[in-house]
């Protein structure tokens, strides 16, 4: 067992009031000198305390560990002798100059053809046309009016100024039925999905229907609350939902099914509600790219269809940037409270400050003008990308490409992987299809690659397009 000894600030009028973070033996057979000596000499040694570093003075670093001044001032002349420590009139008692050897870096695989030049990988917004600016107006004015609680511990469920504005905004924008009462913000989908898989294996459910491509870090979520995963084919219209009988529960990506791109189909839909109704069974919506739409009218969510049997799930991941941490779910009124009591026990949450400026970025207007400004922009990409592959792989045929951020390119059978190492010779990171595949599908596989036009920069955006026609047939 071991005592942890540091110092508290001090005056800075009287002393340097550096903080000390010692580890050392509770029970040192040669006393505490030598224990106080043994954890300094380790600091040092180990790089933690570096060349020049001014140390306490034997006064105050003896007060706050509570032993006499005579011991420290004993250690230190100990390591100065050693000459791990000098000692100075006037100048204090600080780390030697001396050469203290750096943590050893692990060996990098090596990457056949170098490291990826362009990032070309699906689910990825463009990070660099982030609204700084308008954020950091939204950051300022949400904080001046901002009550004291925003820096407490909170709500659970998150700041009412956040679940109210996104209850307005997704009833205008996608159709959602929701009341801030109602919608609990995560730190991201795969989050959530954490706190219903938890929710629905303690009611008694060991399996969940998930579409036949998707995510599998939404799977292994999922499979780690205990649920198995059980795949649904997937088609041109989206998600075979007549294998949902003997299912409680699925989960879909309705408006833009990922990876493949189609929407799932009315029927489908009406499908989908209408098990749920007769089963008492649960749909988990991932509306994770709805705002995203070029050659078709928006996809409502389906959860408008029925809010008692759909829990909607929505990012700021792809509209704004991953790093914001801010996602959300919309969950039927049984649902919630449970649902926000699992989240305050897991103890995850996302920063209040990011919510009450999130907030009020969707409440002054610049949400909506940042969103029509990046889809303008994401639809000249697929437009290059499209015109591209006509020139340049006219064999090769486009799919997915009416909404969202990736497209799907349909290559001959049985090319998929080749065709993924020479793109990796290009430097290029991106995926082919049976990556998105669930391991128990049975339908046919065919090959694809499946490929997010976001993420390079405009000035990049015409030399990765370059290059991956030079990976393909």
């Amino acid at each position: 067992m071991e005592d942890s000894w540091a110092t508290s600030g001090v005056d800075l009028g009287v002393d340097l009031g550096v903080d000390l973070h010692l580890d050392t033996p509770a029970a040192v057979a040669s006393g505490v000198r030598k224990g106080l000596t043994d954890a300094l000499r380790e600091a040092v040694r180990g790089g933690r305390l570096a060349p020049g570093t001014r140390l306490p003075s034997s006064r105050t670093l003896a007060t706050d560990l509570g032993i006499a001044r005579n011991t420290v001032a004993d250690a230190y002349a100990d390591l100065v002798a050693e000459g791990w420590l000098t000692a100075r009139q006037g100048s204090g008692t600080r780390v030697a100059e001396r050469a203290v050897p750096g943590p050893v870096a692990s060996p990098r695989p090596r990457r056949t053809g170098g490291a990826p030049t362009y990032d070309l990988m699906a689910g990825r917004p463009d990070v660099a046309s982030f609204p700084r600016t308008q954020w950091l107006k939204s950051a300022r004015r949400a904080l001046a009016a901002a009550p004291d609680d925003v820096l407490g511990y909170g709500d659970p469920r998150g700041r009412v100024e956040l679940r109210t504005a996104l209850a307005a905004y997704l009833s205008r924008a996608r159709g959602v039925h929701a009341d801030p009462n109602r919608i609990i913000v995560v730190p991201g989908i795969a989050h959530g999905l954490s706190l219903l898989g938890a929710l629905l294996h303690e009611r008694g459910l060991g399996r969940i229907a998930v579409e036949s491509y998707g995510l599998d870090l939404h799977w292994e979520r999922l499979a780690r609350t205990g649920l198995r995963t059980v795949p649904l084919a997937v088609d041109d219209r989206g998600a075979r939902t007549d294998g949902l009988a003997g299912h409680g529960a699925v989960l879909l990506t309705p408006a833009h099914q990922f990876p493949t791109g189609v929407p799932l189909h009315p029927d489908r839909r009406a499908a989908a509600v209408d098990w749920a109704r007769r089963a008492d069974g649960l749909i988990l919506e991932d509306d994770y790219d709805g705002e995203f739409r070029y050659d078709r009218q928006p996809v409502g969510a389906l959860q408008g269809l029925d809010p008692d049997r759909v829990v909607y799930l929505g990012t700021a991941s792809k509209s704004l940037a991953p790093g914001l941490r801010l996602a959300w779910m919309v969950l039927p009124a049984a649902l919630a409270p449970e649902v926000a009591e699992l989240k305050d026990a897991h103890g995850a949450g996302s920063s209040a400050l990011e919510q009450v400026t999130l907030a009020e970025f969707l409440t002054s207007g610049a949400y909506d003008r940042h969103v029509r400004a990046v889809r303008l922009r994401y639809r000249r990409r697929r437009d290059q990308l499209v015109a591209a592959l006509a020139e340049r792989a006219p064999d090769v045929r486009v799919t997915g490409i009416a909404a969202g951020l990736h497209a799907v390119l349909r290559l001959p059978p049985g090319s998929e992987q080749t065709v993924v190492q020479a793109a990796h010779w290009q430097r290029l990171a991106l995926q082919g299809l049976s990556r998105f595949r669930h391991p128990r599908a049975v339908e046919p596989s065919s090959d694809a690659l499946v490929v997010g036009y976001g993420t390079p920069s405009d000035r990049a955006w015409a030399a990765a397009l370059e290059a991956l026609c030079r990976a393909l047939p």
